[in-house]
């Protein structure tokens, strides 16, 4: 979707499934994009990735960067190898080594043992190479200047880990995770409860959320992209694309003017299925997406949570003849 001019062309918004190439940090493949589109303002990225690691990099345009919670909250899967037996001081290849000892004799069984230990709620300490803040600056900024600090550990759960390839010194995992878990700091940390030591050796992100790699674009495809006819913009994704897994409802026009407002509305019948507080996409009658709302059973109302300008009718509204999917 098209809104009005930014920087001398026109401003859209939606999602673009980005696969970021190994060796450029996030923020390098974000001015990468803005370069491409000519879309300078409201453009973000949804999940920080580290320099070495490459895949899916989901970029919000526009509104879409107001769902960038329901991103970067998301399902996260990655490929990981790990060297175990080499310590680093960033927790991947690229720092420098702190310790070396021995991992060759380590078998299956004392890896599977130790990885148990890893999977579910799980406190984890942020890697001092990280963008985290401690008293307004970042870790990596004190690191590079040789300062370490005492960092908070913080709870991250793991979903779960498989191992995909066992030759030690060399171990293959993919771990499922939620929102925050670094994968730097579960190698260590692997290694360090292994009693070798262990790095980040290659990190792939397979998913976030809805975002697969294997229909993300490169920058490079990206760019030639629009070159064509039809542009890169054939390959942007509605801004309610991420969330399908919510119900949908679809009002009348007067309706429509009072969810614009930010006010509530009444479809006239009880919803049986809305939960306490769940959330629904709400379409006009033509198919717009206009907003997230909640269901207020003891008003027997709808009420806003997030409004939207679209213009366009989307795909995933729900059908002319039911105003409940």
């Amino acid at each position: 979707m098209t809104t009005p001019k930014n920087n001398g062309r026109p401003s859209v918004d939606g999602f673009l499934n980005l696969y970021k190439p190994a060796g450029i940090t996030s923020m390098e493949a974000l001015r990468q994009v803005k370069r491409i589109t000519g879309q300078r303002q409201k453009v973000g990225h949804g999940g920080t990735m580290d320099p070495l690691a490459k895949g899916v990099l989901p970029v919000c345009f526009g509104q879409a960067t107001r769902l960038m919670d329901y991103v970067v909250g998301g399902t996260k899967r990655y490929l990981m190898e790990i060297k175990l037996g080499v310590s680093t001081s960033t927790y991947d290849a690229e720092g420098e080594v702190v310790k070396e000892s021995d991992a060759s004799g380590l078998t299956r069984e004392q890896i599977e043992a130790a990885l148990e230990g890893f999977v579910g709620l799980i406190d984890q300490t942020p890697p001092m190479y990280s963008a985290i803040k401690v008293k307004g600056q970042r870790l990596y900024k004190l690191a590079r200047a040789g300062i370490e600090v005492e960092r908070q550990t913080r709870p991250v759960e793991i979903h779960n880990i498989r191992i995909v390839e066992c030759r030690p010194p060399v171990l293959q995992l993919e771990v499922e995770s939620g929102k925050g878990a670094y994968m730097r700091s579960l190698a260590h940390d692997l290694g360090e409860s292994l009693g070798c030591g262990g790095h980040v050796a290659n990190l792939e992100r397979l998913y976030c959320g809805r975002f697969l790699a294997e229909t993300a674009i490169t920058p490079d495809q990206l760019e030639q992209a629009g070159s064509t006819p039809e542009g890169w913009q054939q390959h942007l994704l509605p801004v309610d694309w991420v969330l399908q897994d919510l119900k949908s409802i679809s009002v009348g026009r007067q309706a429509e003017q009072f969810l614009r407002h930010g006010q509530s509305i009444n479809l006239g019948h009880p919803v049986l299925d809305a939960g306490y507080l769940e959330q629904f996409r709400a379409y006009s009658s033509d198919g717009r997406f206009l907003a997230m709302v909640r269901y207020d059973r003891a008003a027997d109302a709808w009420k806003p949570s997030k409004v939207f300008q679209i213009d366009s009718p989307s795909p995933y509204a729900p059908g002319a003849d039911s105003d409940i999917r």
